[in-house]
């Protein structure tokens, strides 16, 4: 017991005597070194200049170009775990109660702002010309089409069959209904019996009545409503009667039909808004109101599927080609976007378009805007990747939604023969009206 307590005492001596030194160790070196009280103050450095600020954006963009994009999660448990965390984010804005039947991203800027690269998404009414709106849209064109019957009533009840009525196979069929019956009638004229269209006959309340717009073009043409007696009933039904005038002018009821025929939905034009800016480093930036990124509650709901079928995609293998078609497909649900050409003497021509537009539709649009409109010239997307005329690639397959900025290039045969002449490529391309309505890009 004695020997126990001893080396209990010995123990303790020892771990009191302080930390341990080496024999080899000088008396100096056994002397703790002192820590400073306080830090040295360091001088504060001087931020880098404008130009070496361009150029570190210019050397990032660059390796943000050749780097591959980052991974996702491997992980079968945790692609879901995220894939849940965005499903049910996304059905809590869709529920929210800001914005009925509509999901606003949240970095658009305000309609109103005077930074905006573009006001707002517009569109132009093939009748009247006027600048419209989204919401303005299907109102306005409306108002035209009634106030078009004053005019023409032919042609406007045409335009209000088939804009009116949303359902494309119904109008259809309601428009082949219709045309068999000017046909029997150009192709019978002596029969009494197809002159006159039975209306509470079932074929004509399935197909015709329901339709807005079918009772002002027979009237139009020449049919009007009459109370005739029909055999083995006691009393009257009502008939549209061809009036003998029309039934007079066969070739009239043969050229209505073949305007029926062949008419299309009257919509609004996307108004391509086009804009010049002066030479600006601001170029790439672009500040897009909501209008480019607003989705209706069927888009909403449609994501959602998406997104819970991609679940269990994610979870498997998948080949570059399948990861590809992914991609584009996430590129396919922007509506809208906005596109600037950097032209040589460094102005920006901005438009409009559909992101499912084919490339040739920005070559026109360039087109229309130059000088000399019949040269050809290339469109070069970020990369110096070549846009192709004739590629039959839309904006969001080429990845240049919502916005992109390109680089206008002549073609290397008319850089040849100009210089072939000793003269250089003049950069000032552009017509003259458009460069007295250039703007600052802010």
């Amino acid at each position: 017991m004695k020997k126990f307590f001893q080396e209990i005492k010995a123990d303790i001596k020892f771990k009191s005597a302080g930390p341990g030194q080496k024999l080899t160790e000088s008396v100096g070196e056994r002397a703790p070194k002192e820590k400073p009280n306080q830090p040295a103050l360091r001088q504060p450095r001087q931020g880098p200049t404008d130009e070496a600020q361009m150029a570190a954006a210019a050397a990032l963009a660059r390796l943000e170009q050749k780097q591959p994009r980052s991974r996702g999660p491997t992980s079968q448990e945790s692609i879901r775990n995220q894939v849940r965390k965005e499903l049910r984010a996304e059905a809590t804005v869709s529920g929210s109660t800001e914005a009925p039947g509509t999901n606003t991203v949240p970095e658009a800027k305000e309609e109103g702002s005077a930074h905006l690269a573009v006001p707002s998404v517009c569109f132009t009414c093939p009748l009247t010309g006027a600048t419209l709106r989204k919401d303005q849209r299907d109102a306005h064109i409306k108002e035209a089409i009634l106030s078009h019957f004053s005019t023409d009533p032919v042609a406007a009840s045409i335009m209000k069959i088939h804009t009116f009525n949303r359902d494309r196979d119904r109008v259809k069929l309601g428009v082949d209904t219709i045309a068999k019956y000017l046909d029997n009638i150009c192709l019978h004229p002596e029969e009494e019996k197809y002159r006159k269209i039975k209306l509470q006959n079932r074929v004509f309340q399935e197909r015709i009545n329901c339709l807005e717009g079918t009772h002002e073009f027979f009237e139009a043409i020449g049919f009007q409503k009459a109370l005739l007696p029909v055999p083995d009933q006691e009393g009257p039904d009502e008939f549209y009667v061809l009036s003998e005038a029309a039934l007079a002018q066969p070739q009239s009821l043969q050229r209505h039909k073949e305007q029926l025929l062949v008419a299309e939905p009257v919509r609004a034009t996307l108004a391509r808004q086009r804009r010049v800016f002066r030479p600006s480093p601001m170029a790439s930036q672009f500040d897009l109101p909501g209008d480019f990124f607003n989705l209706t509650a069927e888009e909403i709901k449609r994501e959602q599927r998406l997104r819970s079928e991609a679940v269990e995609r994610l979870s498997v293998l998948r080949t570059k080609a399948m990861r590809e078609r992914e991609e584009q497909r996430e590129m396919r649900k922007y509506t809208y976007t906005l596109l600037r050409v950097r032209l040589p003497d460094g102005c920006l021509l901005q438009g409009t378009f559909y992101a499912r537009e084919r490339v040739a539709a920005l070559y026109a649009f360039v087109r229309e805007a130059l000088q000399s409109d019949w040269l050809p010239f290339d469109l070069l997307a970020s990369g110096g990747q070549r846009l192709s005329e004739d590629e039959s690639l839309a904006f969001n397959e080429c990845g240049l939604v919502p916005s992109a900025l390109l680089t206008f290039s002549w073609d290397a045969a008319v850089l040849e023969d100009i210089r072939a002449a000793g003269a250089e490529p003049d950069p000032s391309i552009l017509k003259p009206e458009l460069l007295a309505a250039i703007e600052k890009l802010s």
